[in-house]
């Protein structure tokens, strides 16, 4: 369907046309108002249900130097649509995508300057997107921005599952508090952060943002398509509760440079009654550009294991190979240098994983701290920090090439670069070439610390194409990618698939820092993962760190919670992050996540409440084979967990992994119990969770 209206103007600047737009979702529920407001502003506003979503809200931009591109504006065209069709994913929660939505497109000229946008909206049962067009005309090429106008008015004092914005970091913890609450929270918030200082105005936090009304809505806002475009927080106004966009400046302050021709992200606003909807909603991906990648056979799931959280743990192994601070990165020669302390990366010890993996299963092995330049990696300041060709000594590339192939196994690449960009960017081609000579096809990329050299921020628009750039290149020499401290992920996913996993939130090193509370990994699927797959590495069954020597951290949940997250924490890279010898001394337990897939035909909401627990389930692709996981926050509860999404008619057998009745999270963590039982779809189980636990299960049909 395709409805096009041009507005008349008459000779006195009337417009005869009607200039309220109401766009409604295929189901009825959502409605979307557009119109111009007395001073010619855009205005829209949302209803669920007949329930108010957003209230009157303005769009527009602050152009610099100080243009209000917001107000004055006519409008000259608008044009309806509507699509209902479904698209096959590479890999995801499901294997086909239904996007049925309707969409209303509107092009504005303001009246004083002659400048031009226009906005277009897709409305789907679960939410609406908009973003902001501009077309290519004689009287505005190139601007820049101080602030984008776009407003998200809510109707009173949610709920909200929020963390500090900051324009180079999102590993914070989530608070859980009023919107009015939030402004004597955010200090504290803030200084709970590992070494964060932020410049970002106080009454900002970052998207995806969950809020949940006292009337029962669920609202969800973040964005979709984050390119060329810096990313967008959210500023409060905690007495009207208001809510408007907020770019990552650059280092001069700019918020954005555009050019005409081009668009924005989408502004997506995720809305339903029920918790478990937002967790199923493909609103986000749906708004992305279709996959730009050809032939997409090399792209594969990965479950792997590697040399890593032994440098979290305190047990003294270390990335760098030598304690010499005099280092100059392709001048020194290490093997005249003495090695001190365990140096993770060596050729004996990878070995020894990569022999792990092969007897269990894995397709895997991540190997960090293999390169020169660890020496001094925390200093920030240097323009060239390491080499992404040369490796460390005791780390022998290709014998350790020749003995993973021979057991069947890949070894994943790490590039850190402490944020040092513009010498990645220049030896990014050779890293790549390297890998691909030497049969690596997955990389894990760093970017700890501030921008170096050029002062720009994580979240910026000139980050941000780097970030993309980093993925449209490996995709060249078919290698995937799993981005660490990028921005957090917009679905991008869909179009460049090879973007295979994201970090961009708090994960499980802070387990070893005991920062991470209960409650956490229930926030994050209404968080963090909207967005896209979490590189969260899972899977520790040692959560007394004392028992390495000098570390007295406890790992905040249950074992079996921790087999729950490989279903609950997406990703079709999912890494089983404790140290091989303590998945020997649990061996029954390992065998669900050496069971567990990674790539999915259809998932399943069964559960969800954000902060309290949530519960799902999934179809491993091409198989008859399910997988649920079930989490719990420090409260202990019963999971009902209802198995009607299995096929009628045949039986199946569940292996059912259980907190055990004395498992606490703090006290007694590995307390479990496995069991196995026939179910069919008419069953129901009554799971109890431990405080701080979960239930994880296998099922199979007989």
């Amino acid at each position: 369907m395709r409805r096009k209206v041009l507005l008349i103007i008459g000779l006195f600047g009337i417009v005869l046309s009607a200039i309220a737009q109401k766009l409604t979702s295929p189901d009825g529920n959502l409605t979307m108002d557009f119109h111009l407001t007395a001073d010619k502003s855009p205005v829209y506003s949302l209803t669920y249900k007949g329930k108010t979503v957003i209230k009157e809200s303005r769009m527009g931009f602050l152009v610099r130097p100080s243009y209000d591109f917001s107000s004055n504006f006519r409008i000259v065209e608008t044009e309806e649509d509507a699509s209902d069709t479904t698209w096959n994913t590479v890999w995801g929660q499901n294997s086909v995508v239904r996007d049925n939505h309707k969409e209303l497109f509107v092009a504005l000229e303001q009246e004083n300057t002659g400048w031009k946008f226009n906005i277009r909206f897709r409305i789907f049962d679960d939410g609406l997107g908009f973003r902001y067009e501009f077309p290519v005309q004689k009287e505005l090429r190139h601007f820049s921005l101080n602030e984008e106008v776009t407003e998200f008015q809510l109707a009173g004092d949610y709920k909200a599952f929020w963390i500090p914005a900051d324009y180079d970091t999102n590993e914070f913890q989530i608070t859980t508090s009023k919107l009015s609450e939030i402004p004597s929270l955010i200090d504290e918030a803030r200084n709970e952060a590992l070494a964060c200082k932020s410049s970002t105005p106080n009454l900002a936090v970052q998207t995806p943002l969950m809020l949940k009304s006292d009337d029962g809505l669920y609202i969800n806002i973040h964005e979709a398509a984050l390119v060329n475009y810096p990313a967008m927080h959210l500023n409060l106004d905690a007495e009207t509760f208001l809510m408007s966009a907020h770019l990552t400046p650059d280092k001069n302050g700019v918020k954005g440079y555009i050019q005409t021709g081009s668009v924005t992200p989408w502004r997506t606003i995720i809305v339903s009654d029920d918790a478990r909807d937002i967790l199923a909603s493909n609103l986000i991906i749906n708004l992305n550009e279709p996959c730009k990648i050809e032939d997409t056979s090399w792209i594969k799931p990965t479950k792997y294991v590697g040399v890593w959280w032994e440098y979290f743990t305190g047990g003294g192994s270390t990335w760098s190979y030598t304690d010499c601070q005099d280092i100059v990165i392709g001048k020194t020669d290490y093997t005249k240098l003495k090695p001190h302390g365990h140096h993770g990366a060596n050729t004996s010890h990878v070995k020894e994983y990569i022999d792990f993996a092969a007897k269990h299963g894995f397709d895997a092995v991540l190997v960090e701290g293999w390169n020169e330049g660890w020496e001094d990696n925390y200093a920030y300041a240097k323009e060239y920090m390491y080499s992404f060709t040369k490796a460390y000594p005791d780390f022998d590339v290709k014998e350790l090439q020749n003995y993973a192939a021979s057991k069947g196994i890949k070894i994943i690449m790490h590039h850190e670069t402490t944020s040092s960009v513009i010498d990645y960017e220049r030896q990014m081609h050779d890293a790549f070439r390297f890998m691909k000579e030497r049969g690596y096809d997955a990389v894990k990329t760093g970017y700890v610390g501030p921008i170096i050299p050029r002062s720009e921020h994580h979240d910026g628009q000139w980050m941000v194409n780097h970030y993309n750039r980093v993925v449209e290149e490996a995709a060249k020499y078919k290698i995937m990618v799993n981005s660490h401290e990028a921005v957090r992920p917009t679905g991008m996913y869909r179009t460049y698939p090879n973007w295979i996993a994201q970090e961009s939130a708090r994960g499980t090193e802070f387990e070893s820092f005991n920062g991470i509370r209960q409650d956490h990994q229930t926030i994050l699927p209404f968080t963090r993962l909207m967005g896209g797959p979490m590189d969260y590495t899972p899977g520790i069954f040692e959560g007394d760190l004392s028992v390495y020597g000098n570390n007295k951290a406890k790992v905040g949940t249950t074992l079996v919670k921790q087999l729950a997250l490989y279903i609950t924490m997406y990703s079709p890279l999912q890494m089983a992050a404790d140290l091989y010898q303590n998945y020997e001394k649990h061996l029954d337990a390992f065998q669900f996540i050496k069971d567990v897939a990674v790539d999915w035909d259809n998932t399943y909401i069964l559960e969800a409440e954000p902060g309290d627990y949530v519960t799902i389930a999934r179809k491993a692709r091409g198989k008859n084979e399910w997988f649920i996981g079930g989490i719990t926050d420090e409260n202990s509860r019963v999971a009902i967990i209802n198995l009607d999404f299995l096929p009628k008619g045949k039986k199946y057998q569940a292996t059912i992994y259980a907190d055990g009745k004395k498992a606490d999270w703090k006290d007694n963590p590995k307390d479990y119990i496995i069991s196995n039982r026939k179910v069919s779809c008419k069953t129901v189980l009554k799971q109890k969770l431990a405080a701080g636990g979960g239930v994880a299960i296998s099922i199979k049909e007989l």
